[in-house]
């Protein structure tokens, strides 16, 4: 998998993610009962997500980043067709962690990814400058899309569309396989794949 492959994929997932999070919140509101309810629903998903950082920097060296990306795709489709039909606070909960930690996957994975490219000194900032316009606008795009598709569909039908394009991307993450004669980073201690390079 080349850079602008992982750029256009990460470009999806950063979408994707934009474009739910507004109404999860809606509907995480809809079925706790108060702020406090709330409040530990989000927090569980950030200290989730902090306890998770601890050992997926040592999975990302130990597996590749794509293994973990592959991992953080697939897991959030499934989550997601579980989405609309949660029907209690705890559901909702599990949910959080589960998300937590995906989250720290997807993040973490961006940041190695973007760390291992072989980048001149002096073009590193502009580099990565460009990378977050691009997964930023397509972001945007995809919020503002999704409010006008709401209007003619249904919430939970939102997050099976997501759930959808998390598939792809993975399918797509699964079929770039690395070619022969391409750079790859290499863990030096099991000689895994680790990342991509250009």
């Amino acid at each position: 998998m080349n850079y602008s492959l992982f750029v256009r994929i990460q470009s999806m997932i950063l979408m994707s993610s934009s474009i739910i999070f507004p109404f999860y919140l809606l509907l995480v509101r809809q079925i706790g009962d108060s702020y406090a309810q709330f409040g530990l629903a989000y927090g569980l998903f950030t200290l989730t997500s902090a306890f998770a950082y601890l050992g997926i920097g040592r999975l990302s060296d130990w597996f590749g980043d794509r293994s973990l990306l592959v991992t953080h795709t697939f897991g959030m489709a499934l989550v997601l067709l579980c989405v609309p039909i949660v029907t209690s606070i705890s559901h909702v909960y599990l949910i959080q962690i589960i998300m937590g930690i995906l989250g720290a996957l997807q993040k973490n994975t961006e940041k190695t990814i973007l760390a291992r490219q072989e980048l001149a000194l002096t073009t590193i900032g502009r580099t990565i400058g460009r990378y977050h316009f691009k997964t930023s606008l397509w972001s945007a795009l995809g919020i503002i899309a999704a409010g006008y598709l709401i209007d003619f569909l249904t919430i939970g039908s939102l997050f099976y569309i997501i759930s959808a394009v998390y598939f792809y991307v993975t399918v797509r993450l699964l079929w770039d396989r690395p070619r022969s004669g391409k750079k790859h980073a290499e863990d030096s201690s099991s000689g895994v794949e680790a990342g991509i390079k250009k």
